[in-house]
């Protein structure tokens, strides 16, 4: 606005007359300083009173902001966040009084002590009466000297309760000792046990059962009582089981029209398209049918009615033996290599070998849990040797000839619903209700292979390709995944056949001979076929009033498919 007046230096030695001027000159600057104020008012501009001086190009006040405050609502410098806070720190409060309480008395410090010696040192003065000297001032004494009971100190030497143990009998104990690694047989090293000690062996049976005994009647279940196997027994249903040159009706018939002794497939495969045979016999419905090995001429089948039944697929086509020996539904049944025995498994938890030709039961065997897969190995040097997938989650290997145990592949988490023989019998793929796949190498109890996927579903029917390339799965999201059955075992993306419904439902799944189409039941009772190479839904058809639990192409025919179905009929298509 204007400048300041100009303050000047009064003299002593300065004349009157220079006063007297000075103060001329006071006068007129305030009357020019009132008119210039009034004309500055009755134009509506403010006065202000008390100008900012600015000193040295820095302002003189900042705004404060308390460091205690939680929001500020401006937007503050760096020079304001950064300032100190105002007023000096009370120099009479102590560091205990400036921080913070954390216990009602005021403010403890952490300080570090081992848990073991709290302990210790807690167990010593509530055992004996003293205790290390907790103070802490910096002497020479310092964790040295004892408080608490004089006599106590003087009794026990002044140790702790953790010092003061006193050998049991039980430490003196004698170990048994060999640590010569060359001593093949007999070396033991840190297992060796003690002199004196009972190894615990595995109960016997009977000690099993009598431990189960006791267990129930603890649970209050009442007493479990083993169930005996049921007597077995079969019907033959024919007379002329045996033809005029002393053959059974094991031996393949060569008057039909075609070769069923060869191995080489059909050439060229086509879709079935008329019905032409059902057989009925079953009283509930099918599990699952297989065909007799390599020729074909046969067809084996087992129901929910606890029965296997074995029927001719030429000629009369007639039932030929009815085999009686499960209590409960047999879930699976699968031949050897000549067809002369096959195996049974059911719900009643055993699993049984039976003489295809007399009906004789030769064994059975039981691991107490329900066996829902058996097979065996397809090796015609191991054809002695089955292996069964059961509910509790194992996969386990028996020797028929001694009827033991041979070896368990237990890695699964939930039970094995199938056993599929790849790679020239070297190795073995299992499917699970844990949703994934598992490669082992034959009698070696690890998985060498382990697919699971979050989309991946629960496959409860597998099948091996004619080709030996491709697994083909049925999965429970209504679906046919192929996994490659070579090396690397890895999905086919590709390849996924849908359009059927089979969630629920372990509804097998079959190859024709020329690989060319491959075939499904469903849930509704129909049978879906597809084409191999692009996928696509080439026919459907309504083969059963239930499920059409399972499909099977012949080998040697070129266009005739098998199908059971859950209610209780097999029925033949061309």
């Amino acid at each position: 606005m204007f400048a300041l007046k100009q303050y000047e230096s009064s003299d002593d030695n300065s004349n009157s007359e220079d006063e007297n001027l000075s103060e001329e000159k006071e006068q007129e600057d305030t009357e020019k300083s009132e008119l210039l104020t009034k004309s500055i008012i009755s134009k509506g501009l403010l006065v202000c009173s008390a100008p900012e001086v600015s000193l040295t190009g820095t302002e003189l006040c900042q705004t404060h902001i308390d460091s205690t405050v939680k929001e500020v609502l401006h937007n503050p410098k760096f020079d304001e966040l950064f300032t100190p806070d105002v007023g000096p720190e009370n120099p009479f409060k102590t560091q205990q009084q400036q921080a913070a309480k954390n216990i009602l008395s005021g403010y403890v410090e952490k300080a570090h002590i081992s848990e073991f010696q709290f302990e210790n040192q807690r167990r010593t003065f509530t055992s004996y009466g003293y205790a290390l000297d907790p103070t802490i001032d910096g002497s020479v004494d310092e964790g040295k000297t004892l408080v608490g009971s004089v006599d106590a100190v003087q009794d026990n030497g002044g140790k702790t309760v953790f010092e003061n143990t006193v050998l049991r009998p039980l430490d003196k104990r004698k170990r048994n000792r060999n640590n010569d690694p060359a001593d093949i047989e007999g070396f033991l090293g840190p297992w060796g046990g003690y002199t004196d000690e009972k190894r615990i062996i595995k109960p016997t049976n009977e000690e099993a059962a009598a431990l189960e005994e006791i267990l129930a009647k603890r649970t209050k279940k009442g007493k479990q009582i083993e169930e005996k196997p049921f007597d077995e027994k079969s019907v033959l249903h024919i007379k002329d089981s045996i033809d005029y040159q002393g053959r059974s009706f094991l031996h393949p018939p060569q008057d039909v029209g075609i070769n069923l002794k060869s191995d080489i497939p059909p050439e060229r495969c086509f879709l079935p398209k008329a019905h032409i045979f059902t057989w009925e016999g079953h009283t509930k419905g099918i599990s699952q049918i297989r065909w007799f090995p390599r020729s074909a001429h046969l067809l084996l089948s087992c129901s929910m009615d606890c029965r296997v039944k074995l029927w001719e697929v030429y000629k009369e086509r007639r039932c030929i033996r009815t085999y009686y020996g499960h209590r409960q539904a047999v879930r699976d049944i699968s031949f050897d290599n000549d067809g002369k025995r096959f195996l049974s498994a059911g719900y009643d938890r055993y699993i049984k070998l039976w003489d295809t030709e007399t009906g004789a039961c030769i064994s059975r065997f039981t691991s107490r849990k329900i066996p829902y897969c058996a097979k065996f190995n397809p090796d015609n040097d191991k054809q002695h040797l089955f292996v069964a997938g059961t509910s509790d989650k194992k996969i386990i290997c028996w020797d028929i000839r001694s009827g033991e145990i041979t070896q368990e592949y237990d890695r699964h988490l939930g039970a094995v619903n199938t056993i599929t023989f790849v790679d020239e019998n070297r190795r073995f793929v299992t499917t699970s209700d844990d949703k994934s796949l598992r490669v082992w190498e034959w009698d070696i109890p690890v998985d060498m292979k382990y697919i699971a996927d979050p989309t991946m579903h629960s496959m409860p029917a597998v099948t091996l390709s004619p080709n030996q390339k491709w697994l083909a799965c049925q999965s429970m999201d209504n679906k046919l995944v192929i996994f490659s059955a070579l090396n690397r075992f890895k999905m086919n993306r590709k390849k996924t056949f849908t359009g059927h419904m089979v969630a629920g439902y372990a509804c097998g799944l079959d190859f024709s001979p020329d690989m060319s189409y491959i075939t499904s039941g469903d849930a509704d009772g129909k049978c879906y076929v597809w084409d191999w190479k692009t996928t696509k839904l080439y026919k459907k058809w309504k083969a059963h009033d239930g499920v059409c639990i399972s499909t099977l192409w012949h080998p040697h025919e070129p266009s005739r498919l098998v199908t059971a179905g859950w209610d209780g009929k097999i029925k033949y298509w061309d």
